[in-house]
C-alpha cells in the first residue's frame, strides 16, 4: 500500500457514508475542495471511478459501493487496535460518538454529560440527536442511547436511566369543556396531540395495558407535530390531551396544573438504555459508560 493511501481509503469512507463532501470536509477537518482533489487523486490511481459527483449531491458508485463493504470492517479493526494502545495511558483518552433522542439528550447526557467532559479533558464526545433509529455501524457511531425496547437483542445494553411511564394528561381547564375518559376507549371523544415519528413516518400509538393485555390507540386530533416542546405547550395551554413522560409533568400533576387520567393503564416499561454492537470497548468509552451507568437507589 502507497504511502498515505489508507488515510485517503478512510476519506472516502467518510465521504461515502455523508454523501457530503462539504460534512465530509468539516468532520475530517480539511477543505471541501482539498478534499475532491484527493478523492479524484485516489480514483485516478486506482483506475476507476468511487464516486458519483452531481451539483447537489455525491454517492458511491457500484464499484465505491463495493470497496466500502470491503473497507468498513478492516477501518474498524484498525479503531479498535488503536484504542486498545490507550490501555497502556494512565488516563483514557479518545474520541466517542453518540446517537440518541431529544428526550434522551435533554433528561440523561445534559445533567450528565458536562460534569464527564471536567473530569476527562482528553476525551471528545460527538452527540448526534436523531428520533430515527440510526444503524451503528452504518452510521460511525460508537453506541446510541434508546429505549430498551426499540434496542435489537443482539446488542450490548447498559442501563442508563430509571424504569419509565407514560400518562395521559391534560388541564383543568380542558376537562372543563369534557368528561374524563373512563377507559381508552373513551379518548375517541376528545382531542388529542399527536406525534409523528421520523423514521416509520406514522403516528406514536398510545399504549396502555389491561390485564397483561396491550392496548395500542390510534387517536385523532388537530395538532400532529414531531417535535415535544410544541406537543408540551398545546397540552399545557388546555388545547388537547397529551401522552406524555411522567417525568416531565410529575411536580404539574402534584400541584394541579395537569390532571392524569387513565393511571391504571398506564404501566411503567423498561427505561434507557446506552448500547453497542461489541463488547471491546476503547477506554474512553468504557470511561462514559461508567459515568453515565444508571444505579438504582
Amino acid at each position: 500500500m502507497r504511502r498515505g493511501e489508507l488515510d485517503d481509503l478512510a476519506t472516502f469512507a467518510t465521504v461515502a457514508r455523508l454523501r457530503s463532501f462539504t460534512r465530509a470536509a468539516a468532520e475530517i477537518g480539511l477543505s471541501p475542495s482539498a478534499l475532491s482533489h484527493a478523492m479524484k487523486a485516489l480514483e485516478l490511481r486506482l483506475g476507476v471511478r468511487l464516486l458519483a459527483r452531481t451539483t447537489r449531491s455525491v454517492a458511491p458508485t457500484l464499484a465505491g459501493e463495493q470497496l466500502l463493504r470491503s473497507l468498513g470492517p478492516a477501518l474498524s479493526e484498525v479503531a479498535r487496535g488503536l484504542s486498545r494502545l490507550a490501555d497502556w495511558r494512565d488516563t483514557p483518552t479518545g474520541a466517542v460518538r453518540l446517537t440518541t433522542f431529544g428526550w434522551a439528550a435533554r433528561t440523561i447526557l445534559a445533567p450528565r454529560l458536562p460534569a464527564f467532559l471536567i473530569d476527562h479533558p482528553d476525551i471528545s464526545v460527538e452527540v448526534i440527536v436523531d428520533d430515527r433509529l440510526i444503524d451503528l455501524v452504518a452510521g460511525g457511531f460508537d453506541a446510541g442511547i434508546r429505549l430498551a425496547g426499540a434496542i435489537d437483542s443482539d446488542m450490548v445494553t447498559v442501563p442508563v436511566g430509571p424504569d419509565l411511564r407514560t400518562v395521559v394528561v391534560g388541564t383543568p381547564g380542558y376537562f372543563s369543556r369534557r368528561k374524563l375518559p373512563i377507559s381508552p376507549a373513551d379518548l375517541e371523544d376528545h382531542i388529542c396531540v399527536n406525534y409523528r415519528q421520523l423514521g416509520g413516518g406514522g403516528l406514536l400509538p398510545w399504549e396502555f395495558e389491561e390485564g397483561g393485555r396491550d392496548i395500542r390507540m390510534r387517536v385523532a386530533g388537530q395538532l400532529i407535530v414531531n417535535d415535544e416542546v410544541l406537543s408540551s405547550a398545546a397540552v399545557r395551554a388546555g388545547a388537547g390531551l397529551g401522552y406524555m413522560m411522567e417525568h416531565d409533568v410529575a411536580a404539574e400533576i402534584a400541584d394541579g396544573r395537569l390532571i392524569q387520567v387513565l393511571g391504571a393503564w398506564c404501566s411503567p416499561y423498561p427505561g434507557c438504555r446506552l448500547y453497542y454492537p461489541d463488547r471491546r470497548v476503547s477506554p474512553a468509552m468504557r470511561a462514559l459508560i461508567d459515568a453515565i451507568r444508571w444505579q438504582s437507589s
